[in-house]
């Protein structure tokens, strides 16, 4: 792929269509967007544009098409996958500005929010109103919602609410060519054509630019309660997964966290946890709703089934505090994995009852190439987050024979009829990987959709394919 470089004329114009204050080319400004949290991979754009509304962002992409300069989009640069790296320089188009929430509207249960606003603040936001958006990824501190719309993100509030997609009703989206148009309808039904706002939904920036979010939202429940199974195998706790739900009990989460992450959190983040020595995995389950009395029935519902599962202990979190800091030994898993090691992160998802096989995969694969793995993640939804990690791993042997792992590791997933990303995207490093679970037939219908929406290849371009 060739692209123009920019000009001194080309900035002025770029200038000119969305305001010089909102342009920056300065050393520091190039290296703060060359990367985002995928590993220590860094691409510097040209220059860094940060517009304010959506007639800017037209504008711009009106001109880079014409002068087939390539844009990234980003949002906040917390991403796994490479999805907001530049990786043939250009313009970074930062949506950082776009932060408003426009509209909550209590009547409709839907909102109006630009992309640019950090997912836990509108959660924050709606839960005032009494009301939940349930997509919460751990960066929900950081992360922004135009993000999670590009990544299809989910969280673990997926197990029972569903994922990002069953929430966005309706978006505004500049194409390429600088058009901008609304995918969809602020109706619950949809069934007028093709459906553009799922199809934007998880396309990562390379179809269009959204610049207004239409989110459902429901009634916010009232009572939770939190408890963490203790098992002394990562099989044992994940064959419990499937069980549950076949139990007829549905958690508002279910998170399955191996031995070492929750050490290396205690050690990451001085938090005081008991940790058995015989105890080598977890589960940990929410259940919510307005009736206490029915969430304990739930409760003692899956007591019963961890006992068929050599569960060795449950912890019922009694106080606001006690749920407060076991959730943060799960969100604060990436950050402690990272911290700890040189690390490859993948985001394999596979039907519920498939989680013990694919983790006894998973650790008889490290066993034969030399790498150790650290597990956790969405176990209620079949989504397990593998940390592969280097440790005693020869430097060779990382950068020769680590990708073949991958590779098994990947192919394992779609053997038992799961895939390669379930809510961290493809974008640059997973690019590689797709033709293991996707057909040269289905890989060239993704193309022309691509080329239909974006002709000259300007929007993101490097990613997915």
């Amino acid at each position: 792929m060739s692209y123009t470089k920019i000009t001194p004329d080309f900035l002025l114009k770029l200038k000119e269509a969305v305001g010089a204050s909102n342009v920056f080319t300065d050393e520091e400004s190039l290296g703060n967007y060359a990367h985002d949290e995928t590993e220590d991979l860094k691409y510097y754009p040209e220059v860094v544009v940060k517009p304010l509304d959506t007639a800017s962002v037209a504008a711009l992409l009106k001109i880079c098409n014409e002068h087939h300069v390539p844009v990234t989009p980003r949002g906040g640069g917390t991403g796994l996958s490479g999805g907001a790296l530049p990786v043939y320089a250009g313009v970074l188009l930062s949506m950082e500005k776009f932060k408003a929430i426009i509209d909550i509207d209590t009547e409709n249960l839907q909102a109006i929010v630009e992309p640019g606003v950090i997912t836990e603040e509108f959660m924050n936001a709606v839960a005032e109103n009494g009301l939940l958006y349930p997509i919460d990824p751990s960066s929900k501190g950081s992360c922004f919602i135009g993000g999670n719309v590009a990544h299809g993100s989910g969280g673990p509030r997926v197990v029972k609410y569903g994922t990002i997609r069953e929430y966005i009703l309706n978006l505004e989206v500049v194409l390429p060519t600088g058009e901008v148009i609304w995918t969809g309808a602020n109706t619950l039904k949809y069934a007028s054509g093709y459906n553009l706002t799922q199809l934007m939904i998880g396309s990562e920036g390379t179809l269009g630019v959204v610049t207004k979010i239409v989110t459902k939202l429901i009634p916010r429940p009232t009572q939770n309660v939190l408890m963490m199974a203790s098992f002394t195998k990562n099989e044992d706790a994940c064959a419990a997964v499937s069980a549950i739900f076949r139990a007829g009990i549905t958690p508002s989460a279910l998170e399955f966290m191996e031995r070492k992450g929750v050490e290396w959190v205690i050690k990451y983040d001085d938090i005081k946890f008991d940790l058995k020595d015989e105890v080598n995995a977890f589960l940990m389950m929410e259940f919510d709703g307005d009736d206490l009395d029915t969430i304990f029935k739930d409760c003692e519902k899956a007591n019963l089934v961890l006992e068929n599962f050599n569960c060795t202990d449950v912890l019922f979190a009694d106080t606001a505090q006690q749920k407060d800091d076991l959730w943060r030994i799960r969100r604060t898993m990436p950050e402690s994995v990272k911290s700890n090691s040189i690390y490859k992160e993948e985001d394999t998802v596979v039907p519920r009852a498939a989680l013990p096989k694919l983790i006894a995969g998973i650790k008889e694969i490290g066993g034969r190439y030399g790498f150790e793995s650290v597990c956790y993640g969405h176990a209620g939804d079949g989504n397990l987050h593998v940390n592969i990690i280097k440790a005693g791993m020869s430097d060779e042997d990382w950068k020769s024979k680590l990708k073949d792992g991958i590779v098994e590791i990947f192919e394992l997933t779609s053997a038992l009829g799961g895939t390669i990303s379930g809510e961290h995207g493809i974008g640059l490093v997973q690019k590689e990987f797709m033709p293991i679970k996707y057909s040269e037939v289905h890989l060239n219908l993704m193309r022309s959709i691509k080329q239909v929406f974006d002709p000259n290849s300007i929007l993101n371009p490097g990613k997915i394919f």
